[in-house]
């Protein structure tokens, strides 16, 4: 394989591949943010506030750097659709899942069959080239996916039908979001682009939040940092990062990183409350590093 200068690329590693382990590291902290957070705020209340503290200050960066913005009303309601999609449906339905009662783990392993549903879509909507080996790739993934958090959890049947629901409906969100940014906002400047989503998200949780969330916010320190981190860390330095995946890479590929999340946040939880993963655990994310590294090279 060759890069757009005629230099070999096999042998080193991706500029797309360091950016998605950049992305990985930073999103798989959100399930322990929204854990701690949500012990003080309703999800949607939650949400609200931190979509309209990431609005404002990726409106200050447009600003002081003098992005450019949309030239049409058509462009921003694309944009403005994209935000609601990758922010407001996944977010909120990871959120509000977590609230009813599901683990943090299952939410994640949900979510994180991702690529599987992208793989069956991405075709049809986008025109892009699945390759075997790049299906091959999103099997493994599945399966070491399956070995590290299925094998660890049992959902009770007092959580219902209802926190599923709200998680599935997360996994809609973000992979229609994906597939939607990249169609359809092929120019979107990061800077103003991401004002216009957040802005779009905030309005739309806020609406939602004064229609169903009865939990009001308590102010305490541990939802502060919960909020800053979210706000800060997931909000500006995660979802740059994302949407500097889907402009440069296939969709097939950035969704292909997402296999990554489940076990990055059970290291997580390994460094912070001293969660140890068997061998089984280990073996899966081996079995998902070689269905990450199939579909990168398909």
């Amino acid at each position: 394989m060759t890069g757009g200068d005629g230099s070999t690329t096999d042998s080193v590693v991706r500029p797309d591949t360091l950016l998605g382990l950049a992305f990985v590291a930073l999103w798989s902290t959100g399930f322990v943010g929204a854990k701690y957070g949500l012990a003080d705020a309703g999800p949607f209340n939650f949400l609200a506030v931190r979509f309209a503290i990431a609005a404002t200050l990726m409106l200050g960066l447009a600003i002081a750097f003098h992005a450019p913005w949309p030239r049409s009303l058509r462009d921003t309601a694309h944009i403005a659709v994209a935000g609601l999609l990758l922010h407001g449906v996944y977010l909120g339905g990871v959120f509000a899942g977590i609230n009813a009662g599901v683990p943090a783990g299952i939410t994640a392993l949900i979510v994180g069959t991702q690529p599987v549903l992208t793989a069956v879509v991405v075709g049809p909507i986008l025109g892009e080239r699945v390759s075997r080996r790049q299906w091959l790739g999103f099997v493994l993934g599945f399966a070491g996916l399956v070995l590290v958090v299925g094998g660890r959890l049992r959902l009770p049947a007092s959580h219902g039908l209802g926190g599923i629901a709200w998680v599935l409906l997360a996994l809609c969100g973000i992979t229609a979001g994906t597939l939607y940014q990249k169609r359809f906002c092929p120019r979107l400047d990061l800077r103003s682009g991401t004002a216009i989503q957040y802005l779009a998200a905030a309005m739309a949780m806020g609406a939602v939040a004064l229609a169903f969330d009865a939990e009001p916010i308590e102010w305490t320190p541990r939802f502060v940092f919960a909020l800053a981190w979210l706000s800060l860390v997931l909000s500006l330095g995660a979802i740059t990062l994302l949407f500097l995946l889907i402009r440069r890479g296939a969709a097939s590929r950035v969704a292909s990183m997402f296999y990554l999340v489940p076990p990055t946040a059970a290291a997580y939880a390994w460094l912070l409350f001293d969660e140890r993963l068997g061998p089984i655990e280990l073996a899966g994310m081996g079995v998902i590093a070689a269905g990450v590294a199939l579909v990168n090279r398909g």
